[in-house]
């Protein structure tokens, strides 16, 4: 996520020192309950660690389709009952697919705790896995992929189309979307496998925050316990390393688009472990921001203002989400899109030029605090609301153990300096990266890129 333009958050701007509970069950599952006495809702999320990276190869696209299953009833309600409970309660719910992991939420006034807790407990029991639960959710997921990215202009650009360049090992390269024939060919059996593997106890953890009301930490591990503590533990998968070594040269890769007007561009980079260098990563998302976020920006003064190259340019720190949304290895990603007569190499090289002179002289300081001023009004709104923060808390927890990471963003990123910035525009320039270019195609179809989109950045909704 870059900063949205936004202004200065008000009052009610999260706050950075909210109690982080935890507690594991018998089961093995893991449970954070963070208390926020100041909203009148409270959420409750299950963060299960797998996501496009971990499903089997042959078998594309399975981790978002069986996000989809989840939501298809279970052994105790019958399908759509789960949303009818939500939704008389006065909730909201959904779910979404990631690189490193899957997560299920809602959020619903503070009394409905026990309602959430039981619902989300009883899916994650035993989830209704029938042939055609199976069979109506390919149907919906294909339908999903020719919304998202076949029938729209730069539809997988970038995140499905450049991984394949940039990376070679198949957890980090597929289409996490899914491929139409394999989609097909998923069987019931292999559902059931899939539960049995990754969606074990002791590989999920359940968040709780916001209003605790009469409960309290104490009674809301207690109720947690009283619903999921009876879920038999099964074994838990052992994480892979997907780690991979970085490019040593420049990679190309051109593909048509039959719906885009206009060609497009896309480098990628990969970044440093989120884990083991925090600061040098976060230098990253911070040097994305100098770039592209904003009028006063580096790229779209020059890109798009002064030469005139572009129509649009950005550049994230991550794949699909926001900082620290995913383990090791991740991708730093700038994309544009041009005139046709202007061609890609003359846009890579005002992009080079412009790393090159941050690299040299760093952002100014002027030019630092306006960046560091965006990232923590943005953050502090999204933090605004219970859902993004309970997901926020959720996801560190999983990926790195330390939910805190959430709520120290806005000072973390802050206490970048101008060397830190031009560190990471040094290292994008000395490395390999890989070049994927989106040219316009006639309307036959032919040459039609494969691949997917998700509705929102962090994820796929059920």
């Amino acid at each position: 996520m870059s900063p949205a333009n936004v202004t200065a958050p008000g009052p009610a701007a999260a706050p950075t020192d909210l109690p982080v509970h935890r507690a594991t069950l018998s089961n093995g599952l893991r449970v954070l309950v963070v208390p926020d006495p100041a909203t009148p809702v409270v959420g409750v999320a299950v963060h299960v660690d797998v996501g496009f990276r971990s499903e089997p190869e042959g078998r594309t696209g399975f981790a978002h389709l069986f996000e989809h299953l989840m939501f298809q009833g279970s052994e105790s309600l019958e399908k759509l009952e789960h949303f009818r409970q939500v939704q008389a309660a006065g909730g909201i719910f959904n779910g979404s697919t990631h690189q490193d992991y899957t997560d299920y939420f809602q959020v619903l006034p503070g009394a409905a705790l026990e309602r959430a807790l039981f619902l989300e407990a009883d899916r994650l029991r035993a989830p209704k896995l029938t042939p055609e639960n199976l069979r109506n959710q390919v149907d919906v997921v294909k339908e999903e992929i020719r919304l998202n990215v076949h029938n729209r202009p730069y539809g997988g650009f970038p995140w499905i189309l450049l991984p394949p360049v940039l990376y070679d090992t198949f957890p980090n390269a597929h289409n996490g979307y899914g491929d139409f024939s394999e989609l097909e060919q998923a069987s019931l059996d292999d559902a059931a496998a899939f539960f049995d593997t990754f969606y074990a106890p002791g590989n999920a953890l359940v968040t709780v925050h916001g209003d605790l009301g009469e409960h309290g930490v104490d009674g809301t591990l207690a109720l947690v316990e009283r619903h999921f503590g009876d879920i038999p533990a099964r074994p838990v998968p052992q994480r892979p390393s997907f780690a991979e070594p970085v490019p040593g040269t420049e990679r190309r890769h051109g593909v048509a688009d039959p719906h885009a007007p206009l060609p497009a561009l896309a480098l990628g980079y990969r970044v440093p472990d989120p884990a083991a260098d925090p600061d040098s990563y976060l230098a990253h998302a911070m040097l994305a921001s100098v770039l592209t976020d904003g009028e006063a920006a580096r790229l779209q003064r020059r890109l798009v203002h002064a030469d005139g190259l572009v129509t649009d340019v950005a550049a994230t720190n991550g794949l699909m989400g926001g900082p620290f949304d995913a383990r090791d290895p991740d991708t730093f990603t700038i994309t544009a899109v041009h005139p046709a007569e202007v061609s890609a190499d003359r846009v890579t090289a005002a992009v080079d030029d412009e790393l090159d002179r941050l690299a040299e002289q760093g952002p100014d300081t002027e030019e630092l605090a306006r960046q560091s001023a965006r990232w923590t009004a943005a953050l502090h709104r999204e933090d605004d609301r219970v859902m993004f923060r309970m997901l926020g808390l959720g996801a560190r927890e999983l990926l790195y153990g330390r939910a805190e990471l959430a709520v120290e963003l806005p000072a973390r990123l802050a206490a970048l300096t101008g060397d830190d910035v031009a560190a990471a525009a040094a290292r994008l320039r000395s490395a390999g990266r890989a070049v994927l270019t989106v040219e316009p195609a006639g309307d036959d179809g032919a040459d039609r890129p494969a691949g997917a989109d998700t509705d929102r950045t962090e994820g796929s909704s059920a």
